[in-house]
């Protein structure tokens, strides 16, 4: 039980926590879930039902996350599309959760790049897509380094959204609340987006948001646990700390680096 004791917030989508939650309560570890985000259908579905339309027209598919595969499937779903109209486009996905989300509807994935964030979503396919026609489904906000890129390398890129993520009204007092209760405040916050951390900062105040991360020591106060280098960019953007970064950019990885960290402050305390 490498994390008994410790304390950790998930601030996954409500939908989304299971995983991160069971994996971190397995190891020991007392889960306490106020999301930060809050997933929604887009505003208007008319240009994600279009692309639908002409999808034997596309030659590659580009998804982002298992949200937007989600998102897209029940689209297909509701507007009575078969899943083997995606049969003729290829399909790229940013990371191992996503290509399995896929998977799991009979698709193969062509590319999954080595790292999973979008500069590698574009090294993998700026040599493939020239002349090519991309559809790139994605929240609503999001970074726009695959389209701006893939043009540049001479594909004809849409971009059509599948769902948008806000953060929960809800979510603020439980947050406010838990962070000033000395007794069961988190050791960790989990941050697996850069949506996590513009909506923390967004249910707390920036203000608020950098007194309730300051700690009076290394091995004291409630730390960040990011999940890769671009949520550790919109964490150090709002001049909040980066405790804790998974080097392999998924859950496994996130919660194998809240484990090192949780060993190397037991080792820093045990010397004090």
């Amino acid at each position: 039980m490498p994390l008994a004791g410790c304390r950790i917030l998930v601030s996954r989508a409500k939908k989304q926590a299971g995983a991160l939650s069971s994996a971190l309560r397995e190891l020991g570890c007392q889960v306490i879930e106020i999301p930060f985000i809050e997933l929604r259908e887009p505003s208007s579905y008319q240009p994600l039902d279009s692309a639908l339309r002409d999808l034997a027209t596309y030659d590659w598919l580009i998804l982002t996350s298992v949200n937007g595969v989600e998102a897209l499937f029940a689209r297909l779903a509701k507007k009575q599309v078969v899943a083997s109209a995606l049969a003729h486009p290829k399909i790229a996905a940013i990371g191992p959760a996503t290509r399995k989300a896929i998977e799991q509807h009979g698709l193969r994935v062509a590319v999954t790049p080595k790292e999973y964030v979008a500069e590698s979503v574009v090294a993998s396919l700026q040599r493939r897509v020239k002349g090519k026609r991309v559809l790139l489904v994605r929240a609503k906000i999001a970074r726009d380094v695959i389209p701006r890129e893939l043009r540049r390398a001479g594909a004809e890129v849409d971009v059509v959204e599948a769902y948008e993520t806000v953060a929960p009204k809800s979510s603020e007092k439980r947050l406010r609340a838990l962070l000033a209760n000395k007794t069961l405040r988190p050791h960790a916050i989990t941050f697996t987006s850069s949506s996590t951390v513009k909506n923390f900062v967004g249910l707390l105040g920036l203000r608020s948001a950098r007194a309730a991360l300051k700690k009076p020591a290394h091995h004291h106060g409630v730390h960040t646990a990011s999940i890769g280098p671009v949520t550790s960019a919109s964490l150090r953007e709002f001049g909040l700390p980066v405790d804790i970064e998974a080097k392999e950019y998924t859950i496994p990885g996130l919660v194998a680096a809240i484990i090192k960290e949780r060993n190397r402050i037991r080792g820093a305390q045990q010397k004090s």
